[in-house]
């Protein structure tokens, strides 16, 4: 079976042809630390989990890269705004960060570059820009050129004479065209810097992420993703740098962008303030359930956030974790593989909604046949396409005593108090007693289930 991926530049599903199928190259862009990130950030960083699981299940060895960008103008404004050092807020954030999705039941990237430990290298590309016309030097700033560049806007699908034309008025006058981007710009005592030949100074973003790439993958690399967001300008201009500092050699050959999130209809940003943080999402309902929530739709799709999306995940992992939890003394087979269709599904640009109706259907049977070598095998079908998708991880009880973080409700050892005393009541013919209990967990949302096995219990939504 083969791989099949949506290249933006193409704007076509193609099959995807490593360059060394021994070693397969991913670069996604991070976080730029400076705030917590927010739900919709936590979008590509799923997505492309999702990707590196995949590739991991085709590929001897997947080098993937998810930079962090610790230098940038939001973040000397918001360490400005607390008064404190910039390495104190980026260490702080990128603490968060880490927690964060960790929490998401993501596989840590192959290489975390960050961007103040390639200042060299980018001092050095920029160097080679200026060397071959591709970029000048104009009031300490050093710009691309972007008309240096025959096929610049491929990727965005953009003419440059239409952004050109589109540009703003306030267009800075060192600028010889409207569309020329900053690769490195002064900076003051004040803000970070480092010397270079152009003065002091600091890298602009978009050439960040080409010197991680270049530096930790090579010239040329596989994939390249990243939020709908980044195609203009950010990969346009890392496109356009990376091609013109290698004599013209490509850069990427496979683009992928995952689609907005949305509230309302209306993309999710800090900028316009209708964003949830990761963090405030996770108070009220569990990693698993985000994560599932974030794959419940195909990553090139817009997605809507809205606590109905939480509760319908949660309720979709309760349906999964209770099929699981009913055959808990049968052993799975050993080293099932992943079942087909679902592995299909996967390999179709990442069909994530299909994947998940296979899991449900695959339940479904579980759930349905008495057969204990068919439940043996299916258990194992179940975890070996849920373990791809980085779902079921848990203990079906632990999933099931998950309480939001904000709750005050009766804790576990007191559950287990009032179940065992239920079950001494009920033994006990006081089935008056047995019912109070019932009915007092049930006030607090606590669920019982009867069954031959004694009572299990789960928190509710």
């Amino acid at each position: 079976m083969t791989l099949h991926i949506h290249n933006t530049q193409s704007g076509k599903k193609e099959p995807f042809t490593p360059i060394d199928p021994e070693r397969i190259t991913v670069y996604v862009c991070g976080p730029t630390v400076y705030n917590l990130i927010h739900i919709g950030n936590a979008r590509p960083i799923v997505v492309f989990d999702m990707l590196f699981r995949v590739l991991k299940q085709l590929y001897p060895q997947v080098v993937y890269a998810r930079n962090i960008t610790d230098v940038d103008d939001k973040i000397n404004k918001a360490a400005a705004e607390e008064n404190i050092s910039i390495r104190e807020l980026t260490d702080r954030y990128i603490a968060a960060y880490h927690q964060d999705i960790a929490e998401l039941n993501t596989l840590p990237p192959s290489i975390e570059p960050r961007a103040t430990e390639h200042i060299d290298q980018m001092i050095s590309m920029t160097a080679k820009l200026v060397e071959t016309g591709h970029a000048y030097v104009a009031e300490g700033h050093v710009l691309f050129d972007v008309t240096s560049m025959s096929d610049y806007g491929l990727l965005s699908h953009r003419k440059l004479e239409d952004m050109q034309a589109g540009a703003r008025v306030e267009v800075a006058a060192y600028k010889r065209n409207p569309a020329d981007f900053v690769l490195w710009k002064p900076s003051t005592e004040d803000l970070p810097g480092w010397e270079s030949p152009w003065g002091f100074g600091r890298p602009g973003w978009h050439l960040e992420c080409s010197c991680m790439i270049e530096s930790h993958l090579g010239e040329t690399i596989d994939i390249h993703g990243g939020g709908q967001d980044l195609i203009f300008p950010h990969h346009e201009n890392e496109r356009a740098q990376s091609c013109c500092a290698h004599e013209g050699k490509q850069f990427v050959n496979y683009w992928m962008h995952n689609g907005y999130l949305t509230t309302s209809g209306e993309k999710m940003s800090k900028s316009l303030g209708n964003f949830f943080t990761l963090r405030e999402v996770l108070e009220h309902a569990p990693g698993e359930a985000v994560r599932f929530a974030l794959l419940s739709g195909h990553y090139r799709s817009p997605l809507d956030w809205a606590p109905e999306n939480l509760k319908q995940a949660k309720a979709a992992l309760d349906s999964l974790y209770t099929a699981l939890r009913a055959v808990t003394d049968i052993e799975a087979e050993q080293n099932s593989p992943v079942p087909e269709k679902v592995l299909e599904a996967l390999l179709d640009d990442l069909n994530t909604p299909v994947a998940i109706s296979q899991l449900h259907d695959i339940a479904r049977r579980l759930n349905k046949t008495t057969d204990i070598k068919e439940k043996t095998r299916l258990k194992a079908e179940l975890l070996a396409a849920a373990g791809l998708m980085g779902l079921l991880a848990q203990d079906p009880e632990d999933w099931f005593r998950w309480q939001a973080k904000s709750a005050t409700g009766l804790s576990d050892e007191i559950i287990e108090q009032l179940i065992a005393e239920r079950q001494q009541a009920r033994q006990e013919k006081n089935f008056r007693r047995s019912d109070e209990i019932r009915d007092q967990l049930a006030e607090a949302g606590i669920m019982l289930e009867d069954g031959p096995q004694g009572t299990q219990w789960k928190r509710g939504n």
